[in-house]
């Protein structure tokens, strides 16, 4: 399995540390009694924002399963990974 590349690792990292501060964001909205409206506005793009993550993480398995030229497993293999990992973390 491959690991991200440098430049999107370092954006990962960046996208994850924004979503732990609206983490705590929300924390403090929920010890201030901040309306539940307001609460479920920043948990949406919270969940949204670790959700663009998760598709960046997918984006690099599918890429070293079916373009990465140094796997030399079969195609239809390859691409039966991918759709495994679909199935699994869909």
């Amino acid at each position: 399995m491959q690991t991200p590349q440098p430049e999107h690792k370092s954006e990962l990292l960046k996208r994850l540390a924004r979503v732990e501060g609206q983490i705590r964001g929300i924390q403090k909205l929920i010890q201030n009694d901040t309306e539940c409206e307001q609460v479920l506005q920043q948990m949406t793009a919270a969940r949204r924002a670790l959700d663009k993550a998760f598709f960046e993480m997918l984006a690099c398995v599918i890429e070293s399963n079916v373009i990465d030229e140094s796997n030399d497993k079969p195609v239809t293999d390859r691409m039966s990974e991918v759709k495994a990992l679909l199935t699994k973390y869909a």
